[in-house]
């Protein structure tokens, strides 16, 4: 399995030392692609597939944290052609009047497409008291390293229950990183640019490493990060941004050079693994219920 950079003896690198090499990548406007669209998209294909396949080598099983989304069903669709040992694991909360949460919806669609057998794809909707034992054991770890908040809390406590219903693998796949290297959020709509794809690389540290380093080290396990490796992110930072992002919505490249596995599938519009999973609605609900104002004075009142 490729080691991920950002990690040195089993730990979490600096973050001196992770702006270091990141700075690596900074684009520069005279070493943009001049290739077609199709041909760059062939070749995010090519490095992506080679991303995952060079993490899943050695292994014998993995899991994948699994929304239905484009990155996770990229990685399903990867591991199912290269006849790999893993699970796709979708989570979600659901109370009372409350909808199936969009992700176990999608997660199940695409479980279909893909054809995964009931070994490949499992699912929980978690109930109000369950999902909050999970918030709870969430935010202490968060709290712990420093790191804790409504969005870090949301996010975390759906790796910590896609956990808590998987087989204990030791390496889990994540999508972290697609976001930023081929801009995939509402702020790259307001500065469309490889430098602000690039600066959001920078951040990356403090908004989402120590979340996901935390995390699998309290549970005993690592995440692996396809999009997060370094000849993956050091092509994408020479894509002209309109292949990223333009009036056809975000991330298109990406969604084009995993059309052939996804089909219609990747074209799904991105959503925050907190709201497709609806647990930023189960803090909000919890803190109604034990008569807070706002949700982050719920989570600061947890010990």
């Amino acid at each position: 399995m490729k080691q991920e950079f950002f990690v040195k003896n089993g730990e979490l690198i600096s973050e001196k030392e992770w702006i270091e090499i990141i700075e690596r990548f900074k684009p520069n406007i005279d070493n943009e692609l001049v290739d077609s669209e199709s041909k760059i998209a062939l070749e995010v294909r090519k490095l992506t597939d080679e991303a995952i396949k060079e993490r899943i080598e050695g292994l014998d099983s993995v899991g994948i944290c699994f929304s239905g989304g484009l990155d996770s069903s990229y990685i399903a669709s990867i591991c199912k052609k290269l006849k790999a040992n893993f699970t796709c694991y979708t989570v979600g909360f659901q109370d009372g009047q409350f909808k199936v949460p969009e992700d176990i919806v999608q997660a199940q669609l695409v479980a279909k497409h893909l054809k995964l057998s009931d070994d490949e794809f499992k699912f929980k909707i978690f109930n109000l008291k369950e999902i909050e034992q999970i918030i709870h054991k969430t935010t202490k770890i968060l709290k712990s390293a420093n790191a804790c908040n409504v969005v870090t809390v949301g996010v975390g406590s759906v790796e910590v229950a896609a956990h808590s219903i998987s087989k204990h693998e030791q390496v889990f796949f994540s999508g972290l990183g697609s976001e930023e290297i081929f801009a995939g959020y509402d702020r790259h709509k307001n500065n469309p640019t490889n430098e602000e794809c690039y600066e959001g690389l920078l951040k990356m540290y403090q908004r989402d490493l120590i979340r996901d380093s935390a995390i699998p080290k309290a549970l005993k396990f690592s995440f692996t990060t396809p999009f997060l490796d370094d000849e993956l992110i050091k092509y994408s930072m020479k894509i002209p941004i309109q292949f990223k992002i333009n009036s056809q919505g975000s991330k298109m490249i990406l969604r084009k050079a995993a059309e052939p596995y996804l089909e219609k599938y990747s074209e799904r519009p991105k959503k925050a693994a907190q709201y497709g999973s609806s647990t930023d609605r189960a803090i909000e609900k919890l803190a109604r219920v034990h008569k807070f104002a706002r949700k982050d004075e719920y989570l600061e009142s947890l010990k």
